[in-house]
């Protein structure tokens, strides 16, 4: 491995990640009977104008209404980086391609990028190749460029960034190299969007055996601002799974693994076995890092988020707990707050909000609740308050309480037992110092 120099090593002197678990998971498959309802995975994060779009690919189910199994591409939008995210009801936006065709086994692995005025561009792959669509919109309708596929094998795609007027592709390939469905990332250029491209050496190679990433990567997405190209990707040692590394680069050729990776090890979000299929959003101090979330306890695979600050101090605003209605003299679920981690936090508050009926007698009660694992929690309180009540107004609290444990789930209860409560929030904004 090439000594950094010396721009290289004041660049990553200047970097710090804070991994703070986003409310995880943030999105799972859908029923029995959806395109999606086997398992998904991560394969974009994107932000155009105010809204936020995850895109992923999934599997149904159910194999004869969905004529084949393989994957195919949808995407979810969100108000907020942390959600709630509502998956598009015109998904999957990216089908399977006719049988015999290069793209009929399964599609996957987008990558968006908006150019001039509405023209936006969705690269993905289809068995192991690369296609090219075209749309007005983030959400579609895509059109597939007529003569697809653009680049032929050429493993899973990662992301495709433009600079200075050159695209760069970031793929990994060849798929299995260093592990089972992992290896090296490669590079690929082109002037045009549609190509021809020109591969290029593998710019990003699996750690040396003993390394945390020796078995290599799965595909990740690369940003590129302030001058610098940086990939946040699913590290992984042979057959064990993925935490989450960060490299950079000056030329997007030549990148370098941070000293401190994994920079977000997957043992700090609770019962995950890996972060794979890595994309990030850049928002100062914060990047929003989303992957494929797996898990020690069950098989599945669901969309999950960890939030790296960048700086201190810093305050983070987590939406956590969303019920429509909250029926009369009944409380939510323990498992319907993802675990909040305050193990990198020095200051906490927590939001309820609420609508009350109008002939409402009782208020809103916020119930805490501690875990050292984030797996087991206690069934006594570890705080309690009142949301303020006024029956038939839109009511919020906000309390400060002291983050002395690792983990937290709140509960929330309705009093009355007459009414119903509406909309239904908790919000809990993480700092630090």
């Amino acid at each position: 491995m090439r000594q950094k120099e010396l721009n290289e090593l004041q660049l990553e002197r200047e970097m710090k990640f804070i991994q703070i678990p986003g409310p995880n998971p943030i999105l799972v498959p859908g029923d029995e009977n959806a395109w999606d309802g086997n398992v998904i995975e991560a394969c974009y994060a994107f932000k155009d104008e105010n809204t936020y779009y995850l895109y992923y690919h999934g599997t149904p189910k159910d194999e004869k209404k969905w004529s084949r199994r393989g994957y195919r591409i949808g995407v979810a939008t969100a108000p907020h980086p942390l959600g709630p995210w509502t998956k598009y009801e015109g998904n999957p936006i990216i089908d399977l391609g006719p049988e015999g065709s290069w793209e009929d086994r399964w599609v996957a692995c987008a990558s968006i990028l908006k150019e001039e005025g509405d023209k936006y561009y969705l690269w993905y792959s289809g068995n192991g190749h690369v296609g090219l669509a075209y749309a007005s919109n983030p959400l579609g309708p895509w059109e597939k460029y007529e003569r697809n596929p653009v680049l032929e094998d050429f493993g899973y795609l990662g992301a495709v960034v433009k600079v200075n007027d050159i695209y760069y592709m970031y793929n990994e390939y060849p798929i299995g190299a260093s592990s089972p469905d992992q290896g090296p990332f490669v590079l690929a250029t082109a002037e045009k969007p549609e190509g021809p491209w020109t591969k290029r050496n593998p710019i990003l190679l699996a750690g040396e055996w003993g390394a945390w990433d020796d078995g290599g990567f799965s595909e990740a997405g690369v940003l590129y601002h302030d001058g610098v190209f940086h990939i946040f990707y699913g590290g992984t040692k042979w057959r064990k799974l993925e935490s989450i590394g960060y490299a950079y680069s000056l030329d997007g050729y030549n990148f370098i693994k941070h000293s401190g990776n994994p920079i977000a090890p997957r043992e700090n979000n609770p019962d995950a076995s890996a972060f794979a299929e890595v994309y990030a959003i850049w928002e100062p101090p914060f990047y929003y890092v989303y992957h494929t979330l797996r898990y020690i306890s069950r098989g599945g695979e669901d969309l999950g988020v960890q939030i790296l600050a960048t700086e201190t101090p810093f305050r983070l605003a987590m939406p956590v707990l969303s019920i429509n209605s909250l029926a009369a003299g009944t409380s939510s679920e323990l498992t319907a707050c993802p675990p909040i981690s305050l193990a990198r936090i020095s200051d906490l508050a927590l939001t309820g909000e609420c609508t009350y009926h109008a002939d409402a007698n009782e208020r809103m009660m916020v119930h805490v609740r501690a875990s050292y694992d984030g797996i087991n929690y206690d069934t006594g309180d570890l705080y309690a308050f009142e949301v303020s009540f006024r029956p038939g107004q839109r009511v919020s609290r906000t309390v400060c309480l002291d983050a002395k444990v690792i983990f937290i789930k709140v509960i929330v209860e309705n009093v009355d037992t007459s009414h119903d409560i509406a909309d239904v929030k908790v919000t809990a904004t993480l700092g630090s110092h």
